[in-house]
């Protein structure tokens, strides 16, 4: 079958280890079955990988990709959850499973043909969902419905700061944010990207770092290092940050001070359950929201969506179709 799949890795030229080709059909154990792609979605965790994050060099090659819809065995359309539990974790938040793994970690992943995945790991796809939305959902469109409606423990009408508006989590929590009935602010370097996410959904868009008019009731930080100061002066007294990821750096300083003084959380937030993916692909059922679509390509020019993501020119999703 035809796959994208990382055969290197190298943190400063991280696609010298894109491939393009011929890779074996999936295997199946007890427990597994194969889904026929449609359409799967690009994420930053594909770049982490081919720079050689998250994945061991036994590993390689591997097929890259978390994300997919298509048809199961049977013909039914369906959404692939890409947070793969032990075989002993019976618990009912399988991303807890210290032994979990993503697709395209210890298991070859959605950027091909077909992948095989625990049946478990199906979710039906709404009919009022094309594969080409539905393929945005797994990763980041489930990060930030966990972050919004499951960590950030707010009412509606709430103030919310978004933090780096463009990327696909950010994308998805204006546009959740909005459906949800929260006020929605964001931050960008680019005033294209503020003012793009001005017509998705958000109240107000501010340069990063910019004094707020106001403080926010939470903070939703996927940037890390660079924005870290900024969300921590952002919040109320007893606001809460949420935590999913730190592309810009890890360990910015704590200001421990701040933290404790004004009663602030910090709550850590990765991927989320099978059944919130299946509660996020009824919201947008019920509510008519969409994901925000940056480019669509045949899996064929994989590499052109990711050179795109590499450079930061994207709003929205780059969604491959098979």
């Amino acid at each position: 079958m035809f796959a994208v799949t990382a055969t290197q890795t190298d943190p400063d030229n991280p696609l010298a280890g894109l491939t393009l080709g011929e890779h074996p059909d999936p295997k199946t154990p007890d427990g597994w079955t194969t889904v026929t792609v449609k359409a799967a979605a690009l994420n930053h965790h594909d770049l982490w990988t081919l720079k050689g994050v998250g994945i061991r060099q036994d590993r390689l090659p591997i097929v890259l990709g978390c994300d997919a819809a298509g048809l199961d065995e049977d013909g039914n359309e369906v959404i692939v959850h890409s947070v793969i539990a032990g075989d002993t974790y019976s618990g009912a938040d399988e991303t807890l499973d210290p032994k979990r793994s993503l697709l395209s970690e210890v298991y070859d992943g959605t950027l091909a043909e077909r992948v095989a995945v625990p049946r478990r790991n199906l979710v039906p796809k709404p009919a009022a969902l094309s594969f080409e939305q539905a393929a945005c959902l797994p990763t980041a469109w489930l990060t930030a419905y966990r972050m919004l409606f499951d960590k950030a423990g707010l009412q509606p009408g709430s103030t919310v700061l978004v933090q780096g508006a463009g990327g696909g989590v950010a994308t998805a929590l204006i546009a959740l944010g909005r459906a949800g009935g929260y006020r929605v602010w964001v931050t960008s370097r680019s005033a294209e990207k503020r003012e793009r996410a001005l017509q998705l959904g958000a109240d107000q868009a501010f340069e990063t770092g910019a004094r707020l008019p106001e403080r926010v009731d939470a903070v939703m930080e996927t940037v890390g290092q660079a924005t870290w100061d900024h969300s921590l002066k952002a919040l109320k007294p007893g606001g809460r940050i949420v935590v999913s990821g730190a592309t810009s750096g890890a360990v910015p300083p704590a200001d421990l001070n701040r933290v404790f003084f004004l009663q602030l959380s910090v709550i850590g937030s990765t991927m989320g359950t099978r059944d919130q993916l299946a509660r996020l692909a009824v919201f947008l059922e019920q509510t008519g929201v969409r994901p925000l679509i940056d480019r669509t390509l045949p899996l064929t020019e994989a590499r052109e969506g990711f050179a795109a993501l590499e450079s930061g020119d994207v709003f929205g999703k780059i969604v491959f179709t098979v």
